[in-house]
């Protein structure tokens, strides 16, 4: 009995250690199977990473040279306007007092340069054209002015041709408005354009005008 006891013992303890080992051998295959596998896979993202790195690289170089440039600017900048101030601060030449002997001639020049800004009225150009003497500034001879609407614009500050020629449709039918009712009848779209050939002379084509457009209506 003991014998064949020994006999199981000798072929069942190798077996034991067979399938022990076969077990280890299994378990030991699957854990380091896994690690290579988890080295592929950082390889992999350590790349990712160095490329990344790479373009970061790049990108802070060209920040770089960005701030350089920038720099420069500012500089260049600063340097045109440090000549500008120095520009401003240059001291012109007082202007020379005239003499006692040349004040005459200084006061007709200024004259005359005030009056050559303003055109001459020619009265006698004036009378040709309209058969009468006309006087300079006269605002009834715009069609459609008369005497109490030419005092109503000149309470309104327009008392010459010139500042009725400047005047905008809006602002002459306001002051025709303050006179009431009685002057919607009047149309005052053409009086600035009449004005304005009173006040650069031109009486023919003012005539020829006049003389088409009833009542001053364009």
């Amino acid at each position: 009995m003991n014998f064949e006891n020994m006999n199981i013992w000798c072929w069942l303890i190798p077996a034991l250690v067979g399938i022990i080992c076969g077990i280890l051998g299994y378990l030991i295959g699957r854990l380091f199977g896994k690690d290579s596998v988890e080295v592929v896979d950082n390889s992999a993202e350590i790349s990712n990473l160095k490329a990344s790195n790479d373009k970061l690289k790049t990108d802070l170089a060209d920040l770089n040279n960005l701030k350089a440039t920038n720099s420069k600017l500012k500089a260049d900048l600063d340097a045109c306007n440090q000549r500008v101030i120095a520009a401003s601060k240059i001291v012109k030449p007082a202007p020379v007092a005239p003499s006692t002997n040349l004040g005459a001639s200084a006061a007709s020049f200024a004259a005359g340069a005030a009056t050559s800004s303003a055109l001459a009225f020619d009265g006698s150009a004036a009378k040709a054209a309209f058969g009468k003497n006309i006087k300079q500034d006269d605002l009834k001879l715009v069609e459609g002015i008369g005497p109490k609407i030419e005092g109503m614009f000149k309470d309104h500050g327009i008392k010459t041709w010139k500042e009725l020629s400047e005047a905008g449709l809006t602002e002459c039918q306001k002051i025709l408005d303050t006179g009431g009712t009685r002057y919607k009848i009047h149309d005052p779209s053409s009086w600035p354009l009449q004005a304005k050939m009173c006040y650069e002379g031109k009486w023919a084509e003012l005539v020829k005008w006049q003389q088409e457009h009833k009542h001053g209506k364009l």
